[in-house]
């Protein structure tokens, strides 16, 4: 029996992919520069555009526009009186990040132990 066809919005196609599957276009969305760094320079509160841009480490203007639209039209972010905010499914995303987290913090201590350079023998 075939599955039956997964819907796509409009608004979001996965570049690579004919299918449009929920994943892939996560995953395409996310992969887009700046757009994790923007997702988590908001996970603790909302932030003006130009914070935004400060806490993005000066990113074009154009390009972070286009990433606050595509994040606006995929429901993770929201523009308010105080400025971008995560949505309640924003926030869910985060949450999901937070184990990578982690784990990246742990991972960072090892390389930065193993980089150092060994002592030759005597």
């Amino acid at each position: 029996m075939p599955k039956p066809p997964v819907r796509t919005s409009a608004k979001l196609r996965a570049r690579g992919s004919r299918r449009g599957r929920p994943i892939m276009m996560l995953l395409d969305l996310l992969g887009r520069r700046w757009t994790l760094r923007i997702l988590w320079e908001l996970r603790d509160g909302a932030l003006t555009s130009r914070a935004l841009r400060a806490a993005c480490d000066e990113a074009s203007p154009t390009v972070l526009n286009e990433r606050l639209q595509e994040l606006r039209e995929a429901d993770l972010i929201e523009l308010g009186d105080g400025g971008y905010g995560l949505t309640a499914l924003g926030r869910e995303l985060g949450e999901k990040f937070m184990p990578l987290h982690h784990f990246a913090e742990k991972w960072s201590g090892r390389q930065t132990s193993s980089s150092r350079p060994t002592p030759p023998p005597p």
